[in-house]
């Protein structure tokens, strides 16, 4: 594998990775600053241009499959 094509999956597994971690951390310190920060940064991320150039996958895409995800786990 390209090296730069492994650092940008790296960065964008990093993001789903702190996505998810927020998420955990909310439900046991509910309003936890640092974490709603974290989710907002995340959300950023997926949402902003920076993300097309790290994948082809579109970022709404893997933030929608994140969420999914989060809400399985509250389930």
């Amino acid at each position: 594998m390209d090296p730069y094509e492994a650092l940008a999956n790296a960065i964008v597994i990093q993001a789903a990775t702190d996505y998810s971690n927020a998420h955990k951390k909310l439900r046991r310190f509910p309003g936890d600053p640092a974490s709603l920060r974290m989710i907002a940064e995340c959300e950023r991320f997926f949402l902003g241009d920076w993300i097309t150039h790290l994948t082809e996958v579109d970022g709404k895409y893997i933030l929608q499959k994140l969420e999914e995800e989060v809400k399985n786990v509250d389930s």
